[in-house]
């Protein structure tokens, strides 16, 4: 039987939240992902970790490595269970070619940012993302502190 979680269309797997503190989007993507039977059993239970993983193209393909899917204790005997295995991204290749030429300039590359379920299917988010530097990441920091600081206030406030 199906779960409430399981049945919500767009429902998150997992996320990158590295992401968004490492680098600036430019441009998001929404593409498929293929994956063998245990790996999608392993999804449904939450046993993914997408933090280490990025994503390169490779002959008009591309491939998303370091996503970490750890097998459950109860997989098929038949197969050997591979957690990091490189997973194939599908997207049209107009899309591939237009990203092969962005990524080639100095300092943009592919990230994966989340997975999640889309009609049944596992669909992984992947922007095209340009890193940021030092100070950059240091003025994220202080901005999530000030909203912290301020949510804080608003909150003592309203007692």
């Amino acid at each position: 039987m199906a779960t409430k979680k399981q049945q919500d269309s767009s429902a998150r797997i997992a996320d990158n939240k590295k992401a968004s503190y490492n680098y600036f989007f430019e441009e998001r993507f929404e593409a498929g992902l293929v994956l063998e039977g245990w790996e999608v059993k392993s999804l449904r239970e939450g046993k993914v970790q997408l933090t280490d993983g990025y994503v390169v193209i490779r002959d008009g393909e591309m491939f998303v490595v370091g996503l970490q899917i750890n097998p459950l204790r109860s997989a098929s005997t038949h197969t050997t269970p591979d957690s990091i295995r490189t997973k194939k991204l599908l997207l049209h290749k107009e899309q591939i070619r237009r990203l092969t030429g962005k990524i080639e300039q100095k300092g943009y590359t592919l990230v994966p940012l989340n997975l999640h379920w889309k009609a049944g299917k596992v669909k992984c988010e992947i922007a095209l993302a340009k890193g940021k530097a030092e100070h950059d990441k240091r003025d994220t920091i202080k901005d999530r502190e000030g909203k912290r600081e301020v949510e804080r206030a608003m909150k003592s406030r309203n007692r």
